[in-house]
């Protein structure tokens, strides 16, 4: 007696492919795709049913990122004012130190061209004045009256000019 066996219908897709592409490996790879698109198919979903909590944990993630960045990014913010600051601090310091320099420069220049030109300096004017008391004082001793120092007064404008008197010419005698 001849029993049939029936196949299953996951046996009898198998030996159809097998007899289409002809080989068991390609039947292998044809179930190993169907069971791929089968799991990403799940995944789908699953990812749809879970997606709402799984945005939520992934937006909080992000935010906690965001603030530690934030405060990393603050913190260097910090620092690199504080370079910048001290950096401005010693080229100002620098500059009033080159400064100082020139205004010096300059000065010295002036005064030896005031020299030339016959100008006293202030300290030719110290010495003359220290000058000018020594003998004040030698003269008081002497028992001399010292004259009170003069101020040195603007230059005044002349007098108006009064009617000039007329003399009389003088006779020659003869």
């Amino acid at each position: 007696m001849v029993t049939k066996t029936h196949k299953s219908g996951a046996a009898k897709a198998k030996t159809a492919t097998t007899a289409a592409f002809g080989s068991p490996l390609s039947g292998a790879i044809k179930d190993s795709a169907q069971q791929i698109w089968l799991a990403g198919l799940g995944a789908f979903s699953k990812a749809q049913a879970e997606g709402g909590k799984a945005f939520d944990t992934l937006v909080k993630e992000g935010l906690s990122i965001q603030r530690k960045t934030q405060a990393v990014a603050e913190e260097r913010l910090t620092e690199a004012t504080q370079r910048m600051s001290s950096m401005a601090n010693e080229i100002g310091s620098k500059a009033a130190g080159q400064w100082d320099k020139l205004e010096n420069i300059f000065e010295e220049r002036v005064a030896k061209a005031l020299n030339k030109l016959g100008v006293p300096s202030a300290r030719d004017i110290e010495a003359l004045i220290e000058r000018i008391d020594a003998l004040s004082a030698a003269v008081e001793r002497q028992g001399g009256k010292v004259a009170a120092p003069r101020k040195v007064a603007a230059a005044k404008k002349p007098a108006a000019k009064t009617a000039a008197r007329k003399t009389p010419a003088r006779k020659k005698a003869a």
